[in-house]
């Protein structure tokens, strides 16, 4: 068995300014074959809003793909995607870039793929 970090779930940039509390790790990573996220190269974990505590948006720059739906976050400082938060605050669900959360606590995650680019359907 891996041992995790002692610290509370987390996941943070690489220069660490940009910090997002969990309440757990997540059990479900999703890659995403959109052109963003292929771009980026980014793994998506899923959580409820009330969930998470992201940093304050000074921290951050958004970026919104054709200014739809959801804002992108990266750190200011080394650029690393970190977060989406969506535009309509409505809605419950938030992404976090699991490639920011410490790697034994993300090892045994199911993987699942999604086809962002056509059908938006998960092919597993």
């Amino acid at each position: 068995m891996t041992k995790l970090p002692a610290e509370a779930p987390h996941a943070r940039c690489h220069c660490g300014a940009v910090k997002i509390e969990l309440q757990a790790y997540p059990s479900e990573i999703t890659v995403c074959n959109c052109s963003l996220c292929r771009s980026y190269g980014i793994r998506w974990a899923y959580f409820p809003a009330s969930d998470i505590s992201v940093p304050h948006d000074a921290q951050t720059k958004t970026y919104a793909w054709n200014g739809r739906n959801v804002d992108l976050h990266r750190c200011t400082n080394c650029g690393c995607v970190t977060h989406w938060m969506p535009r309509d605050r409505s809605r419950n669900r938030r992404g976090v870039n699991a490639n920011l959360i410490p790697v034994q606590a993300i090892a045994g995650c199911r993987v699942r793929h999604r086809d962002g680019a056509k059908t938006g359907i998960h092919r597993d």
